[in-house]
């Protein structure tokens, strides 16, 4: 049975090999536009830094130069239920430079179509052991971000050895640009 987390809170990850489910649900009618969220994957070193531009993975660039983050794919309506996009991650092929993974989702021309993630409901992220195809954990964000348009859901890091997950919703006005400045 997963372990649904509240933000902030931290687990253990007990599996070499996982997907990275996120979902979302929105609100179109409200803009008159569609949405088109992006999940977008940031592979960090020591100094919390991209290690190179071939490690920062979305729908432009789907898999990391060790293939161990691969990303399924840009779904561009969200429509439907269950996940939204995936992305696979392989522990035994990270280079050991690797010591986090962040994952943002973004709404792609959220000024151009007046979009944020106020507009957004039933948002999460969810890990599966590919062993089992077990939910480990899920994080559902419940956090109105009524200006942002661009959401760090969670994070995987190294501590020690162990592999963890981190809870964040965290939320950036200025969209992938701005993880871009903090990450680069």
């Amino acid at each position: 049975m997963a372990i649904n987390l509240q933000k902030g809170q931290r687990e253990n990850i007990n599996a070499p090999k996982f997907t990275i489910g996120l979902g979302w649900d929105t609100n179109s009618s409200s803009t008159g536009s569609g949405f088109d969220l992006d999940a977008s994957v940031f592979i960090l070193g020591d100094n919390r830094k991209i290690i190179s531009d071939s490690h920062f993975v979305f729908y432009n660039n789907l898999k990391s130069p060790d293939e161990a983050v691969i990303h399924t794919g840009d779904n561009l309506t969200g429509d439907g239920e269950g996940d939204d996009e995936q992305v696979k991650i392989d522990l035994t092929k990270i280079n050991p430079a690797v010591k986090e993974i962040c994952i943002v989702v973004t709404i792609h021309d959220a000024v151009d179509r007046k979009q944020n993630f106020g507009q957004v409901r039933n948002s999460f992220i969810r890990i599966v052991d590919d062993s089992n195809n077990t939910e480990m954990v899920k994080y559902e964000l419940e956090e109105d971000f009524s200006i942002e348009t661009a959401v760090e859901f969670g994070r995987i890091y190294n501590k020690d050895g162990q592999w963890k997950f981190e809870a964040m919703g965290v939320g950036m006005k200025g969209g992938l640009e701005d993880y871009l400045n903090k990450y680069n």
